[in-house]
């Protein structure tokens, strides 16, 4: 399949809806080194909701990197009928003085994906804890979503295969209990394309392995997202985890999209490059209708989302699946 996207005639949902948001809700984890937290945004009204776990990325910036980023993504998500859940993963700015030196750090790229599989673990207590939650979640409807660093960390729980940097082993971190993902401007593949600066600073991404990742996916990227930091490759690079990935999977390449993709990390954040709210209310209706279609198969949410961002003059994106 192939279709064009217009984001100029689109630029967020019809009828915006009520959100509720609570943060945090502390889980606490033997071992890990502080208690889990995570925020969750659910809309007001609505039973049998289908659940968004959403990794944060890296980066430089503080609260941007923790349950306290991603508001454009996760009120938009909430808004379109999603019970978003985001932890602050052992990564987080907010975390780096505090655990400066722990093993693992300070990517822990496993402890991030065991996140994940923590918040499933305690779904029904994260549902007793939310205000107006109670009995709503659709505990059959999981999906992953994760932003660059993040985005690994979905590939990881979708079944993608990476090495644990202490000890060299294979990781297999995928969740059976995920049944779809989103992949926003991931990481690609390894080995020799590897060769920017801070190649010898993500050793967990030299032997990264897509093909083992059969968990139906959409990856979005942006065609002008060149990490030169990690390779030469150029913004293709990005596309790695669809285009070495098992089917079926979707890739949405945004025209002008660079590693924010308009500025999904938070509103107004200094680090976007650009800054689009058109981009970003297109990312966040096209991955929702994405896996609304995918959770309910035949609904036509993901036909009539990129149905109706072909309309008008200029096209901002293409779709493309296997």
């Amino acid at each position: 399949m192939n279709a064009r996207t217009d984001t100029d005639t689109d630029t967020g949902f019809d009828a915006p809806a009520p959100v509720l948001s609570y943060s945090p809700v502390v889980l606490p984890v033997p071992g890990r080194p502080v208690d889990l937290q995570v925020r969750v945004s659910a809309p007001a009204a609505g039973t049998d909701l289908p659940v968004i776990l959403l990794s944060h990325g890296h980066g430089g910036s503080n609260n941007l990197s923790s349950l306290n980023g991603y508001a454009p993504l996760a009120q938009l998500w909430a808004a379109a009928g999603f019970v978003v859940i985001q932890p602050t993963h052992l990564s987080s700015g907010t975390l780096r003085r505090q655990l400066a030196g722990t093993a693992g750090g300070p990517f822990f790229i496993r402890s991030r994906a065991q996140d994940m599989s923590h918040v499933l673990d305690r779904l029904d207590e994260i549902d007793k804890t939310v205000p107006q939650l109670a009995g709503r979640i659709d505990h059959d409807k999981i999906a992953v979503a994760g932003h660059s660093l993040g985005g690994h960390t979905a590939a990881l729980l979708l079944g993608a295969r990476s090495a644990d940097p202490e000890t060299g082993e294979e990781m297999n971190l995928t969740e059976p209990r995920i049944t779809a993902g989103v992949l926003l401007a991931a990481p690609g593949r390894g080995g020799d394309v590897l060769n920017g600066w801070m190649a010898d600073k993500v050793p967990f991404l030299h032997d990264t392995d897509f093909s083992a990742m059969t968990t139906p996916a959409l990856v979005v990227v942006g065609d002008q997202d060149d990490s030169r930091h990690f390779t030469d490759v150029g913004p293709d690079w990005h596309a790695d985890p669809y285009r070495l990935s098992p089917a079926p999977k979707t890739l949405l390449t945004l025209f002008g999209g660079e590693h924010l993709l308009g500025g999904i990390s938070g509103y107004d954040a200094d680090e976007t490059t650009d800054e689009n709210p058109e981009r970003v209310a297109a990312v966040a209706r096209l991955t929702s209708a994405y896996l609304r279609t995918r959770f309910q198969p035949g609904d036509p949410a993901w036909q009539s989302a990129c149905e109706a961002l072909t309309t008008g003059a200029g096209a901002s994106g293409r779709v493309e699946s296997k």
